[in-house]
């Protein structure tokens, strides 16, 4: 089986944004509270983030069975879909935190792709060193994160990303059974989860910049 390793470089797979330290009740008290605006914003984000479990999907099923032509097509809207997510975060801490964002984001593909290899070949040693790469690249995002909003702790941060690390890794390991039931069942769960993280992210958004989506 054939996975074009180098062309998944650049899409961004595992990790997804999150905010922390605030409740699903208390993220839609802050939405209401601040209107419109925060709401759009809270919408897109769900939007972005569920769109990239989908693409991330789409490329590692395509990879795991050697369709090289739909890995590349999947892992290139991928890709497009994380430079989007970059551009939302450049809207709100402009563009020095766009450029710093995306080539963190992108930066575990690497460790992505050798968790999709190592499950193709059957290599324990291989995945889990992936796993350990992740893990680790959970604390440095959290890290990131936590810098340019202090309503997101870095531990919480790491986490929530660990999580949904762990629920691609379930899409992952679903796909390589073959069982399409299996499969679609974590796909639904990782997307899921997705707004487990945008709507807090949101909130903290909101909370940090209230000026913004004050009368909005």
């Amino acid at each position: 089986m054939k996975i074009a390793c180098k062309n998944f470089i650049g899409a961004a797979v595992m990790v997804a944004l999150l905010g922390a330290g605030y409740t699903a009740s208390a993220s839609a008290a802050e939405m209401n509270h601040h209107g419109a605006m925060s709401s759009d914003l809270r919408t897109g984000l769900n939007s972005l983030f569920r769109e990239h479990v989908f693409l991330a999907a789409g490329a590692t099923g395509a990879a795991l069975a050697g369709r090289d032509g739909e890995f590349k097509a999947a892992a290139g809207a991928l890709d497009g879909n994380s430079i989007d997510i970059a551009k939302a975060i450049g809207s709100v801490y402009g563009a020095g935190a766009e450029q710093a964002f995306l080539p963190l984001w992108r930066k575990h593909i690497g460790f992505v792709v050798d968790y999709t290899v190592g499950v193709a070949t059957k290599d324990d040693a291989k995945k889990n060193k992936a796993v350990a790469d992740l893990v680790q690249y959970t604390e440095d995002f959290g890290a990131f994160l936590a810098s340019a909003n202090p309503n997101l702790p870095k531990d919480v941060v790491a986490n929530l990303v660990k999580d949904h690390v762990l629920t691609l890794k379930d899409v992952i390991d679903a796909q390589a059974t073959g069982d399409m039931n299996k499969t679609f069942m974590a796909i639904r769960s990782a997307a899921g989860h997705m707004g487990m993280i945008a709507d807090p992210l949101a909130a903290a958004i909101v909370k940090q910049f209230p000026e913004r989506f004050a009368n909005r």
